[in-house]
């Protein structure tokens, strides 16, 4: 397939499955508590994609052990669980307007880390989208409540996924989507995932009810989905594109977690919405220019 045409089919793809992976996660806190998600949704791509790993382990990059660790906990292991806790306090929607802020973090770890190359107009979207952001956090009908700790986990869960797919990009390059997927969830995060549930008191508490089921139903979906396809889609994506480029999957995904979030009973107040409006016109300025180059 020709890459061009590949990366946009893998864009929209994405789309689709993150921006979906937000109402998910409220589903999936309605039966366990949210470090219980974040493990459970690490654990569970862990096993399912073990036997690839196994498979595959002659291939581990050990050259490359510190950068595959990096990006391992800073894109599939920290924000598995900032996402959880926040999402107790704000809604899936904001989540995932929030979530749009990576291209923005993108630009600034590349630059700063990496020596990507970053233009002029991007640093502008970069303030734009800012101002945005402080709207969302200001504009809640939470009874005037101002939730800065949850704003904040969100913002330092996306950094965490810019400082992930830059340093993938950088130096997992070689790695196949799917050898590397497989590395992550199985070799790199699947015993600080197992330690994790264990001591929140899952596998103490579980019983097989009704309640638990649904709740191990949504995780799955979440886990299937959002965390082991999505990130081995998400790699090869890394291959085909720039890393600006794959970040811009988020400029989407608000679409679709708005769309969800309404459907199940969420509401935006105008200055949310206008803020996120503003998040987004910041990201499409930066985008008008050439993508950030290594």
């Amino acid at each position: 397939m020709n890459a061009n045409k590949e990366k946009w089919i893998l864009l929209l793809v994405l789309t689709l499955i993150w921006g979906s992976s937000f109402i998910l996660i409220k589903k999936s806190l309605e039966h366990f508590n949210p470090f219980q998600v974040g493990a459970l949704r690490v654990l569970i791509a862990g096993i399912i994609l073990l036997p690839i790993a196994i498979s595959k382990y002659k291939l581990f990059p050990k050259k490359h052990l510190k950068w595959l660790i990096l990006a391992a906990f800073t894109g599939n292991f920290i924000p598995m669980f900032l996402f959880p806790i926040a999402e107790t306090e704000v809604s899936s929607s904001i989540a995932g307007i929030i979530n749009s802020m990576m291209p923005i973090f993108v630009i600034i770890v590349g630059a700063l880390i990496w020596k990507f190359e970053t233009t002029k107009q991007q640093i502008i979207g970069v303030f734009i989208s800012f101002t945005g952001v402080c709207l969302l956090a200001f504009g809640g009908d939470e009874g005037g409540e101002f939730k800065l700790i949850p704003i904040l986990l969100l913002l330092l869960a996306t950094l965490c996924y810019a400082v992930s797919t830059t340093t993938v990009k950088s130096k997992l390059m070689e790695v196949s989507s799917t050898i590397l997927s497989a590395f992550v969830f199985s070799f790199v995060l699947f015993f600080p995932s197992l330690i994790a549930l264990t001591l929140t008191g899952f596998f103490s508490e579980f019983h097989f009810s009704k309640d638990n089921m649904t709740g191990l139903m949504f995780v799955g979906l979440l886990s299937i989905f959002g965390t082991g396809l999505a990130m081995m889609m998400n790699y090869r994506l890394l291959k085909v594109s720039t890393p600006l480029f794959a970040s811009t999957v988020t400029l989407l995904m608000p679409i679709v977690a708005i769309m969800w979030g309404i459907l199940d009973g969420e509401k935006l107040t105008i200055l949310q919405f206008t803020g996120a409006l503003i998040i987004i016109a910041g990201l499409i300025f930066l985008r008008t220019k050439t993508a950030i180059k290594k």
